[in-house]
Order: C-alpha cells, then sequence, then structure tokens
C-alpha cells in the first residue's frame, strides 16, 4: 500500500524557512542581550559614618618634690653689756695715740739686709743649667780623645763579650775639679768602675758660672765600649 501524503502536509518542504527563522531569531536576541542596558539608581549615600569623638587621655605630671634642707640655724645672738660708770672714774686701759710725726731730730733705725744666707745657699748649690757651662781644655773633641786613650778594657768583659754604653755623671766645681762621680746607667761591673776610673782622672775643666761667678755644675759623660 502507498502512502500518500498531501504536499500542505509535508513539513519537509518548509524546514529551511523554519531554520532560517530560528537563526534571524537568535541573532535578534543576542543582539538586543548585547544592546540591552539598566539604569543603576543613584546613591544618594553610602552611609553614615558615626564620628566618634576621641578624648585625649591627660596623663598626670608627677614630680618629685624637691626635699629642702633644713634652715640654717640662727646666728647666736651678740649681747652687749654696756658698763655705766661714772665720769669720775678712772679707766686703765685708756688708748694711748703717739705723735708719728717725724722732724729733722727724729731718728730712724734701719736693719741692714743680710745676704749672707743666700751667697751660702749659691755656693753650696750643683746647678744644671747655667748662662755659661763649664767645657774640658780644648772642647767636645778633646775629651773623647782622652777618653779614648785612657780606657783600659777590663779583660773579664772581653772574654765574655760584654759592650755597651756607661753613663757617668759628675759635678765640675768651681775651680773647674771633677767631684761627686758616680754611675747615672751602667752596663756591667767591671765596665762602670773603669769609666769611674777614667772620669776621676780627668783633668780640671773651665769652670761653668751664672751671673758672672763660679758655681757647681753637674755633668753627665757617655762612655762607650765596644770591642773590635
Amino acid at each position: 500500500m502507498e502512502l500518500k501524503k498531501s504536499p500542505k502536509a509535508d513539513l519537509e518542504s518548509k524546514r529551511s524557512i523554519f531554520v532560517q527563522l530560528g537563526l534571524v531569531l537568535s541573532l535578534g536576541l543576542c543582539l538586543l542581550a548585547f544592546e540591552w542596558t539598566s539604569k543603576v539608581d543613584q546613591v544618594s549615600s553610602l552611609g553614615s559614618m558615626n564620628q566618634q569623638e576621641v578624648e585625649d587621655e591627660i596623663i598626670p605630671i608627677t614630680r618629685q618634690e624637691e626635699v629642702k634642707p633644713p634652715p640654717p640655724p640662727p646666728p647666736p645672738k651678740v649681747v652687749e653689756v654696756l658698763n655705766i660708770v661714772d665720769d669720775e672714774t678712772e679707766i686703765e686701759d685708756e688708748l694711748e695715740i703717739e705723735d708719728t710725726e717725724a722732724d729733722d731730730e727724729t731718728v730712724i733705725d734701719v736693719a741692714p739686709v743680710i745676704q749672707e744666707e743666700e751667697e751660702e745657699e749659691e755656693e753650696g748649690q750643683i746647678f744644671f743649667i747655667v748662662e755659661e757651662m763649664p767645657e774640658f781644655p780644648g772642647g767636645e773633641l778633646a775629651l773623647r780623645k782622652f777618653i779614648a786613650n785612657a780606657i783600659k778594657y777590663p779583660v773579664i768583659a772581653q772574654e765574655n763579650g760584654i759592650m755597651g754604653k756607661v753613663y757617668v755623671n759628675f759635678v765640675v766645681d768651681k775651680d773647674g775639679s771633677v767631684t761627686n762621680a758616680r754611675i747615672a746607667r751602667g752596663v756591667d761591673q767591671s765596665l762602670d768602675k773603669e769609666a769611674l776610673r777614667v772620669v776621676n782622672n780627668l783633668p780640671k775643666w773651665k769652670p761653668g758660672k751664672q751671673r758672672g761667678k763660679s758655681v757647681r755644675v753637674s755633668y753627665t759623660v757617655p762612655i762607650s765600649f765596644v770591642l773590635q
């Protein structure tokens, strides 16, 4: 049996039209969705901020009370005792006023100034620096030559290889003689003894002078002991 359908009831013939209408409607809805705008209601206020008053905290200032020292005791009262006497009473402690005016006949005693003590002190005083220092006859070079020629190197020091510089201090007296020789800085007992021997045999110097007078002056001489 062959089925027969009415051409009006055949939907396949209008299929392309329905597809095109569907596409047009879908595109129109998409465009409408993109173009659709919604009005935002104007916000009158975003809320109110409650302003809270912050009270400043007042920190009390604490100060240590100054301890005042006790007041000083009052000064003792001086009580003046007045002895009232009669006009006829004699006063023993009466002030006598002497006449100090001098005239031609007034004799004034002036005590002489004694300078002997100062002169004695200067005689015994030993100076370290004076206006004119003491000088060896011929000068410093002659002193070195004299010491070099007078020294005899101790044998015990030579055997032990002892060397060094001995400082000898002495006093050039008023007449130029050498006195009070002593070791200021030594090296060895044998070398110190030889240095003292040489210094004690020094000839007289030209004495030092202070204010034109010969005085005692302290002097130091270094003596070197070197093995060759």
